[in-house]
């Protein structure tokens, strides 16, 4: 009854919001970064590839969670999101609204299949969700699909490693697949990199030619991405390139195989690298879990 349509991956950098926000995203700076949305813009508001609602994968920024508290992999139950006041006024930017009924069958299916989610039912969210639905869907007055937030921790050590956050998405596939209410277009975008990082004498450190190779790897059917070590990450992209792993969660949900439909890379926003892909599924079968359906069956004999 719900089925995964496509999967969309961005950079969500907090300056692309300020530039939406105050009317510069089509300058000199900022243009070239925007035009790489136009095409992305164009196609998810056609009918036939609308989402009902989008499963959207980003990182706190010290918003909802601080040190006293930081979940691996925190998920969105709630009615209703507002944008977070990160320190300079919340974005003047539509609330964001949850589904709560497909939010909490995933909570339970994910829980069910070994992932150990925290949940959510009242946060506020930071540039790191709001920033993706500006560059996918403009400035309306509401924003056209529900969302359900994903939050992974990618903050502070240690983050989930590529090859869980993979797991991750397939479960969520499985999750998504088995829910029985209304007939439902689903997204799910990875969100956060590309290269860079933000301090230390590596300040400004973008790897075009390994971003490059990690956009060309999401495309296929090549899993050679959850392979990939944290210090590779380190290495290569700099302290804040393992927000890529958050896409190989959407890369995930997708299955076996995939095509690319529009991709988009420009350097430098800030001292990041910008890198955007949209993708659907070519054989979007996902392996079974060796654990869901007993556990499943407990749940309902407990019942």
């Amino acid at each position: 009854m719900a089925r995964i349509t496509a999967g969309i991956a961005s950079s969500h950098v907090p300056l692309l919001g300020v530039a939406a926000d105050t009317g510069k995203d089509r300058d000199a700076y900022f243009g070239p970064i925007f035009e790489g949305y136009d095409w992305t813009r164009k196609w998810i508001a056609r009918p036939e590839n609308k989402p009902d609602v989008v499963i959207l994968v980003y990182n706190d920024h010290a918003s909802a969670f601080d040190m006293k508290i930081i979940p691996t992999f925190a998920i969105g139950c709630g009615e209703r999101y507002r944008p977070a006041d990160e320190g300079w006024g919340p974005r003047q930017v539509p609330d964001v609204e949850g589904h709560p009924d497909l939010a909490w069958h995933i909570a339970q299916s994910l829980i069910l299949d070994e992932f150990d989610m925290t949940i959510i039912n009242e946060m506020d969210v930071d540039h790191g969700l709001t920033v993706p639905l500006t560059m996918m869907y403009g400035a309306p007055d509401a924003w056209p699909a529900k969302v359900i937030p994903l939050a992974v921790n990618v903050v502070t050590y240690p983050p989930p490693s590529g090859n869980r956050c993979w797991a991750l998405g397939e479960a969520i596939a499985r999750a998504v697949q088995s829910f029985k209410g209304k007939d439902l277009k689903v997204h799910i975008w990875g969100t956060g990199g590309m290269s860079h990082q933000l301090q230390g004498t590596r300040a400004g450190l973008i790897n075009a030619e390994w971003d490059n190779m990690f956009l060309d790897s999401m495309i296929g059917t090549t899993q050679a991405l959850r392979s990939i070590p944290h210090i590779e990450y380190l290495r290569e992209t700099g302290s804040e390139g393992i927000e890529m792993v958050m896409w190989l969660i959407m890369r995930g949900a997708l299955g076996r195989e995939t095509r690319a439909l529009h991709r988009h890379y420009h350097v430098p926003c800030s001292n990041t690298a910008i890198g955007h892909i949209v993708l659907e599924p070519v054989d979007g079968t996902v392996p079974a879990s060796p654990t869901l359906e007993g556990n499943n069956a407990a749940a309902q004999g407990a019942i």
